[in-house]
């Protein structure tokens, strides 16, 4: 949910009229309403299923190209990315505690996302909402059982070769895992030589062999130390891909570790490899958007809930859905965006539709699992980590952050809740089947007050194991368990905000953009983009390239959304195209030695 109250309502109204005015860096000049209204009187009405990230991007470019735009949004804009309220949490003035889904992450392996938020005004930011973005300075391992925690600062200085030949690599990525997980050198070697094969393999091979071989299997998990299998096998996948390791692509994890590598190596970023928000989401980032897509024209339908999309006449003709009341309603546009999650839009898709297009019964294949937030308000600040945390051994595989540290333009106390609360302890549960060391049970298992104590019972225990007591009891003032779960405890447990995971196999499932139906586009991190990944980066981009089909269907003369790739390094593509050579042959990659 958004904020709301007079406060919000006053910024939105505010931050609308104030839109054209302040600008962003790269912005367009914001089309009055009354171009949005001469669009619709030209046929060139849009209705956008969905109001999260994928959502409201196709939102922002139609309406910058001169479309009448209408989102119809079930709950509150920005989907998994917004951050709301914790209800009658607020005295004395002061706003709600806020909570989230999930904390979140913009690392500078992003380039669309980025760029939208540089068009987003915001009052004081010279580059709109992107000047919200604040790089946290490291991160940290913690392990249970006594064993010593991991520290790293963010990005690891001395690790930027000069030219990125092959030695260069091996000798930057030996020392980046020597310094940051501290394994045998011998381990710290082989890792960083897998990390090579996959850098240097051609994509016939990243999509005919790695697509179809587990993480696990390509590190060689099972025959290393636990660190390593803890650390670079499930703590890669578990943490960050929120997938298992034995069953997670290759294909997937490798991309996404191509993109952090050559990150941290200096190379096609946006940014710093780690970057939050410096306020909280809703404040730092989506309301300033709606706002400014107001001002472009865009309306908003909020509470609706899309039912069915009807195909009639090789055409969608209508989508019905719910009104706030619960009335049945027929929405009609001129082309349509479907920016809902896959797990709620392919319910949407109505036999005809999926007739016209055998693509749409393929995301029947595509899975989903549970990542889901916590919030932890804490009476005086623990001396945790300045950034992220990552519980490498608790059994529902944790990762935190410290919020209150990085919003440095607001005063946790004197502006949220009663007064007390001094910080948010942000914590992500990314394994919900497996069973916790208090009630040995699955969080799924757990009622909403266990699954509370749980996880701070995992906390502890991976935090306050050499010594040092960092999290005590006392000091905990509340929690906040993301909303969008519901029936914990019962046999038959929900949850409205699953995460797409990339088993090996799936990626051939995800479809593109534009439909064959010629007034349907999808929108969302299920359609396949160059970021093979479920992000608020892959949201973005597969908004701009369904605009971009929709564009083309239409004839449209304006200019296309730049769509930009994952970086690749140039240095890199005569090994590629040796790979392809030998792949073609049945050889392996020159650097796999097996």
């Amino acid at each position: 949910m958004t904020r709301t109250g007079s406060s919000r309502r006053t910024f939105i109204a505010g931050a609308a009229a104030a839109a054209g005015a302040l600008g962003a860096s790269g912005a367009a000049a914001a089309p009055a309403h009354a171009h949005a209204r001469a669009a619709a009187a030209a046929g060139r009405r849009v209705a956008v299923l969905g109001g999260g990230v994928a959502g409201l991007t196709a939102a922002h470019e139609l309406a910058e190209r001169g479309y009448a735009v209408t989102v119809y949004e079930r709950r509150a804009l920005g989907g998994k990315a917004r951050s709301m309220d914790v209800p009658g949490s607020a005295r004395g003035g002061r706003r709600p505690l806020p909570a989230e889904h999930g904390f979140r992450f913009i690392p500078g392996i992003y380039h669309n996302l980025p760029d939208t938020m540089r068009r987003i005004p915001f009052p004081g930011n010279a580059r709109g909402v992107w000047d919200n973005l604040v790089a946290p300075p490291e991160m940290m391992f913690a392990r249970s059982g006594g064993r010593e925690d991991l520290r790293a600062p963010i990005p690891w200085p001395g690790h930027s070769p000069a030219t990125l030949t092959p030695d260069e690599i091996r000798r930057a990525l030996t020392g980046i895992v020597q310094s940051l997980v501290r394994l045998p050198p011998h381990e710290s070697a082989y890792f960083a030589d897998r990390v090579l094969v996959f850098l240097t393999s051609c994509d016939e091979r990243r999509n005919e062999v790695w697509e179809h071989t587990p993480w696990w299997e390509f590190v060689r998990a099972a025959q290393m130390s636990n660190e390593y299998q803890r650390i670079l096998a499930v703590g890669i996948t578990r943490n960050i891909v929120a997938t298992k390791a034995e069953e997670a692509s290759t294909r997937t994890v490798g991309t996404l570790g191509e993109a952090f590598v050559f990150n941290a190596l200096g190379r096609g970023a946006d940014g710093p490899p780690d970057r939050i928000l410096s306020l909280p989401t809703n404040e730092a980032w989506i309301d300033p958007w709606e706002a400014h897509l107001r001002s472009l024209g865009v309306e908003f339908r909020m509470g609706w809930t899309v039912q069915e999309v009807q195909y009639g006449a090789g055409r969608v003709s209508g989508v019905v859905a719910l009104d706030p009341a619960g009335a049945r309603q027929t929405v009609t546009a001129d082309h349509y965006v479907s920016a809902l999650p896959v797990e709620h839009a392919r319910r949407t898709w109505s036999a005809g539709l999926r007739a016209a297009d055998p693509m749409l019964g393929r995301c029947d294949r595509l899975k989903t699992d549970w990542m889901t937030g916590i919030q932890f308000y804490l009476t005086e600040r623990a001396p945790l980590v300045h950034g992220h945390l990552n519980c490498i051994d608790s059994p529902w595989s944790l990762t935190a952050i410290q919020q209150a540290e990085h919003w440095p333009s607001r005063d946790f106390p004197a502006d949220y809740g009663d007064g007390t609360a001094v910080d948010c302890l942000s914590v992500d549960v990314s394994d919900w089947d497996e069973p916790g060391i208090l009630y040995g049970k699955t969080a799924k298992q757990c009622t909403r007050e266990e699954v509370a104590r749980e996880v701070w019972a995992q906390l502890k225990a991976s935090l306050n194991d050499t010594g040092k007591t960092l999290l005590t009891d006392r000091t905990l003032h509340s929690w906040f368990l993301d909303p969008g779960v519901d029936g914990l405890g019962t046999p038959d447990p929900t949850n409205q905000d699953q995460l797409l995971i990339h088993p090996t196999g799936t990626f051939p499932d995800r479809p593109s953009a534009e439909t064959r139906v010629p007034n349907f586009f999808l929108s969302g991190d299920y359609v396949a983009v160059d970021i093979d990944l479920a992000t608020m980066e892959g949201a973005n981009a597969s908004a701009r390239a369904a605009v971009n089909a929709l564009l083309d269907r239409d004839g449209s003369k304006a200019e296309r959304c730049a769509v930009q790739p994952m970086y690749r390094a140039p240095e890199l593509e005569p090994l590629r195209r040796h790979d392809l050579w030998r792949h073609r042959l049945g050889l392996r990659n020159i650097f796999d030695l097996g």
